[in-house]
């Protein structure tokens, strides 16, 4: 028995020396994610977007020929959860980090991953996030900064709005939206007549929707997370308001849509990503996407899809696995869907990690989200 278990031991012991360089021939990505808590529906479209790209990467051979081991992390919505598994991702080796998705968790968390030089992206949309020159971070999405002007003209020259009403979110996200939005409209000539702060997790919103009716403005931009926007859009609906209700990426995303029913018919709002965008290549994406998670993707899912495919891409240009050199790379690239497929878009990403490319106007009609116009990448005017 002595003899046999000596003979087992230096068995497993010369399978674990082979199994070494192979586990360090891994591509370490980790996420950093909002499964649970009030940003459990992006942080897992999020999530689900990644983990799909990383399939079919790994079937495709991986990334320089090396397979991608990602491990995904519950932040639980929480700054500081996210903080302390971004230091795990850290300790473990992390080549990339993706994630959080929430501006709250990202301000906090990139801190972390900054200190280690570590390529961080993330969905959150907060202006601040690329103003303190962290040249480890990347956007999946619009910053405010680019996003909220789309929106501001089309309330001003679509819709021909004098005056405006704002109900939105009291949170990183939400206050940064407001601020650049309020900033960038006024100057159009059009004035805010009512200003409406909510909570995170808010569930009644009627004291906010009957001020928003009493301020009898042209038109209602609304700016908070999933939950919260349906909840506004249903009691918007049960007041009887009947202005334009507009918005940004959240307002008409798939899981509002579906929380708000009928409610939702007829917002409008300016998003970056959409599965419902005439493109083959986001349509391709949606079916697989569908087929495989048995749900539909939102403007999230796409962020966490193409975000892997951006990895895959630059580390390949780059030719190493080399987190510096990767960072250093990113500012400036322009890349094309032509050439790489995942990414699904052209986009392009400056020397603050924002990104830019082509972004939509989208409607609800009939409970489905439909595009109404494409705008083109901001370089192009």
């Amino acid at each position: 028995m002595t003899m046999w278990m000596g003979r087992a031991a230096a068995a497993l012991a010369l399978g674990l020396a082979f199994a070494q360089p192979l586990l360090a021939q891994q591509v370490k990505v980790y996420g950093l994610v909002e499964l649970s808590g009030t940003g459990a529906t992006s942080g897992t479209n999020f999530n689900d977007g990644v983990r799909l790209a990383v399939k079919e990467i790994n079937a495709a051979g991986g990334i320089l020929g090396r397979k991608v081991d990602y491990v995904f992390n519950d932040t639980q919505s929480q700054p500081q959860v996210a903080k302390a598994l971004a230091v795990k991702a850290i300790d473990d080796g992390a080549y990339v980090v993706m994630g959080p998705v929430f501006s709250g968790s990202i301000l906090v968390s990139m801190a972390e991953t900054r200190r280690a030089e570590i390529p961080n992206f993330t969905g959150g949309e907060a202006a601040a996030i690329t103003q303190q020159g962290n040249p480890y971070i990347f956007r999946t999405s619009f910053t405010q900064a680019s996003a909220m002007p789309k929106v501001a003209r089309y309330m001003s020259n679509t819709v021909k709005a004098k005056t405006v009403a704002v109900i939105w979110v009291n949170n990183d996200f939400g206050k940064g939206g407001r601020d650049v939005f309020v900033k960038t409209i006024e100057p159009m000539g059009v004035k805010i007549v009512a200003d409406i702060s909510t909570d995170p997790g808010q569930v009644d919103f009627s004291a906010a929707v009957l001020k928003a009716r009493q301020a009898n403005a042209d038109a209602l931009f609304v700016y908070c997370n999933e939950e919260e926007s349906a909840r506004a859009l249903r009691e918007l609906k049960k007041q009887g308001y009947d202005k334009p209700i507009i918005g940004e990426t959240v307002l008409t995303s798939q899981k509002v849509i579906e929380l708000a029913g009928d409610a939702a018919n007829g917002a409008v709002a300016h998003v970056g990503l959409t599965a419902d965008a005439p493109d083959p290549l986001i349509k391709d994406f949606s079916a697989k996407f569908q087929k495989e998670y048995k749900y539909k993707p939102d403007h999230n899912g796409l962020k966490g899809y193409t975000a892997m495919y951006v990895v895959k891409a630059v580390s390949e240009k780059v030719g190493k696995l080399d987190p510096k050199a990767f960072a250093k790379a990113m500012h400036g690239i322009s890349l094309s869907a032509k050439q790489y497929p995942g990414i699904l878009m052209d986009v392009s990403f400056d020397d603050k990690g924002d990104l830019d490319r082509e972004s939509f106007m989208t409607k609800v009609v009939n409970g489905k989200q439909e595009v109404v116009a494409t705008l083109p990448p901001a370089s192009a005017k």
